[in-house]
């Protein structure tokens, strides 16, 4: 099976390659994109459904979290029944669920049917990676689909960003889904015919297969903990008095509890030769553990300076949420280049020299943010920080995929694509409630009376910027020593 698989990747044609990147970056990048409409169109959107204030940032942290709590076993699933079908099914729900989204008559339903959204994405972020690898050899065209795949979420975040402001102000939120909804279904026409069909094994699926050969004990305790610490800090960010409630604080716990009892659960697995949801041996390798770290610091980070940055505009520069969507126009294009620079470049650079020349660029941006004042020009501090926050996550997120992929065996490339991902969304999660908990923490002592005032505010987001920035510079430092000397990735093996 191996063999033809092999065979197959060598005649990949013109139009498969085609189909595959513009695919599987489509589908990731507009779920993605959505998510940064939400966060310019919030104020509109919670005006529209009645938001309860409480619940205000909800439509976007319910995402997170049910992407990240069922993104390893339907990893785990794609590697038993094939990465092409639940890549497939998990395009049809996402179309329904964004077509609901904009559908919505209430707060509740928003939240509800975003959540259901971060699960269909979970079908198809792991089964991605899978799809990529099984179709295309080690080197150039591996190489740009990593990287097209790999910035479709940033581009597409920093796009919605920039689109979130001109829907609101103009024909409404709700068309920004609506438009999704009818473009995710196209290209699930186009995968539906353009996948090649010969990727996934022909060994029959069955009910043994299914309880044998994936680690669903596993998978429940990770779930299990990861849903608990995302819920905690959605909470969090909400609010950060709801870091003290007694739900809250239960919920850290429990979470915390959970983890050495699934280490403990790993190493019976592995003691049995029973199969672990995250074989204990990829994390004594260096590269992995500092690829894990990075990741979850690089997209905590990202998140944190380009939803802080609308708060800025909207409520410190006091400008329209149009107008704010202007301003953001740089980080989409920024994003396209290092994408497709990383994608012709990978396989001909040191992967290390790389990451670190990347996150170094993006360490810029919340540095000028920091120090900027409101009374500047847009030109000064803005626009750099703008177009310089999403380079490091989009150099970064090529050269993980590719290194990720050559750390596990091809049979769990879908799970490989769970782990990186469930680790990304993790991150996001905790850098929005670690941004969000510092930034009311330091507006809420600032000596302004009027807590809510632009003065106030600059204080607590200045503080965040700064929190970015020694985030980006630990990503610096981990990138420098985990991933040193590891060479060039992506280069075809003879």
């Amino acid at each position: 099976m191996a063999e033809s698989i092999a065979s197959g990747q060598e005649k990949v044609s013109k139009g498969t390659t085609a189909v595959v990147i513009t695919s599987v970056t489509c589908i990731t990048g507009i779920s993605s994109l959505l998510a940064g409409l939400v966060v310019v169109g919030l104020p509109t959107i919670a005006k529209d459904l009645a938001l309860d204030a409480n619940l205000l940032l909800w439509p976007s942290s319910i995402y997170a979290l049910t992407c990240g709590c069922t993104l390893l076993p339907l990893g785990a699933v794609a590697d038993v029944i094939g990465s092409r079908t639940m890549y497939l099914t998990g395009c049809v729900l996402q179309s329904l669920f964004t077509m609901a989204c904009g559908l919505s008559q209430d707060g509740s339903q928003l939240i509800l049917f975003r959540g259901l959204a971060g699960i269909a994405i979970s079908f198809c972020l792991p089964s991605a990676v899978s799809i990529i690898t099984n179709t295309f050899p080690e080197g150039k065209r591996r190489n740009i689909a990593f990287a097209s795949m790999g910035g479709g979420q940033p581009i597409g975040f920093s796009l919605g960003l920039t689109l979130g402001g001109v829907l609101s102000d103009s024909i409404g939120w709700r068309w920004g889904f609506h438009i999704a909804a009818i473009i995710n279904t196209l290209i699930l026409g186009v995968a539906v015919y353009g996948l090649p069909k010969d990727i996934d094994s022909w060994e029959p699926i069955t009910w043994k297969r299914l309880t044998s050969d994936i680690d669903w004990i596993g998978a429940i305790l990770a779930s299990a903990s990861l849903a608990m610490l995302s819920y905690a800090f959605a909470s969090i960010t909400g609010s950060s008095l709801n870091i003290k409630t007694p739900a809250t604080i239960a919920l850290l716990i429990a979470s915390v509890a959970l983890v050495p009892i699934f280490i403990l659960w790993i190493n019976r697995q592995e003691r049995l030769n029973r199969p672990a949801i995250i074989p204990k041996s990829l994390w004594r390798n260096r590269v992995f553990t500092s690829i894990c770290i990075s990741v979850f610091l690089t997209w905590g980070a990202f998140n944190a300076v380009e939803s802080i940055l609308t708060l800025y505009f909207q409520y410190v520069r006091e400008i329209s949420a149009i107008q704010t969507s202007i301003r953001f126009l740089p980080a989409p294009i920024s994003s396209t280049l290092a994408n497709v620079i990383m994608g012709l470049i990978a396989h001909r650079v040191h992967a290390d020299s790389a990451v670190i020349v990347g996150t170094t660029v993006t360490c810029i941006a919340p540095l000028l943010m920091a120090i900027a004042h409101p009374d500047w020009s847009y030109w000064s501090c803005e626009f750099l920080a703008v177009l310089f926050n999403p380079v490091g996550a989009d150099t970064f997120f090529t050269i993980s995929n590719l290194l990720i992929t050559s750390v596990f065996p091809t049979k769990t490339q879908a799970l490989a694509g769970g782990v990186f991902n469930t680790i990304a969304q993790i991150g996001k999660s905790v850098g929005l409630a670690t941004s969000a908990v510092i930034a009311n923490s330091v507006t809420a002592r600032s000596s302004s009376e009027d807590k809510q005032s632009p003065e106030a505010l600059l204080e607590g987001y200045r503080a965040t910027f700064w929190y970015c920035f020694a985030l980006s510079w630990t990503t610096l430092v981990v990138c420098s020593l985990g991933l040193r000397n590891i060479g060039r990735v992506g280069v075809k093996r003879e």
